[in-house]
């Protein structure tokens, strides 16, 4: 029997495409129908006005990912607080999302995606680097959908830790410490951070030379 894949490595799959660039700010957010670990097919037509936090994670009972289902589970009330409802996507089977919400009384929705349907519709599967090698599999990524459906902000290379909190902030619609900027057109946000050139400010006027004052004409 082969060894088990590392955390993060996907076991090898059969693509006749080339992996997609990763959906942007701004982009309408592309719907999906997966199931979840209760046997329910999900999608974002699901939740009507609602924020929509995506999450893409690469695999069921390892340790960052365990961490990370955790912290969404747990925040989850103050999601639903702020209108939002969270999503886990990995290729893991609907059996193995069961088995891993049961062992960690996850209370997060898992959706399966084991034919990487919404994982290429994102980007979120491709090419990666783990421990200095290259590697393909998911790449651990956030995205939040606002309830038009845009998306409104991307993690992408996401690292877990405080992770959850720092999207949580944002969907309250603060300011997350540590979160990365908003994924924007490059060349929108170079034409945004040009700096004004400051008016050349023109050079003084010399006062004009005062002409001599001609003497008085002497009386004869």
């Amino acid at each position: 029997m082969p060894a088990a894949a590392p955390e993060g490595v996907s076991p090898p799959c059969a693509r006749a495409d080339k992996e997609r660039a990763m959906v942007n700010v701004g982009d309408r957010a592309p719907d999906f129908s997966l199931e979840s670990d209760s046997g329910k097919k999900v999608g974002l037509a699901d939740f009507p006005g609602k924020t929509v936090v995506l999450y893409f994670y690469p695999k069921d009972d390892t340790p960052g990912c365990t961490r990370e289902a955790q912290a969404f589970s747990a925040g989850l009330d103050a999601f639903a607080e702020a209108g939002a409802v969270v999503l886990g996507v990995s290729r893991d089977s609907v059996d193995r999302h069961r088995k891993f919400r049961d062992k960690y009384d996850l209370e997060v929705t898992l959706l399966s995606d084991p034919d990487l349907v919404a994982h290429d519709a994102y980007g979120a599967y491709g090419e990666k680097t783990m421990y200095g090698k290259k590697v393909t599999g998911t790449i651990r990524s956030t995205f939040i959908i606002g309830p038009d459906r845009e998306v409104k902000h991307v993690f992408s290379g996401v690292k877990v830790d405080g992770h959850a909190d720092a999207v949580l902030a944002l969907v309250r619609g603060g300011d997350a410490p540590g979160a990365p900027p908003a994924r924007r057109d490059a060349s929108k946000s170079a034409a945004a951070k040009a700096p004004a050139k400051s008016a050349a400010k023109a050079p003084a006027k010399k006062a004009a030379a005062k002409a001599p004052a001609k003497p008085a004409a002497k009386p004869r």
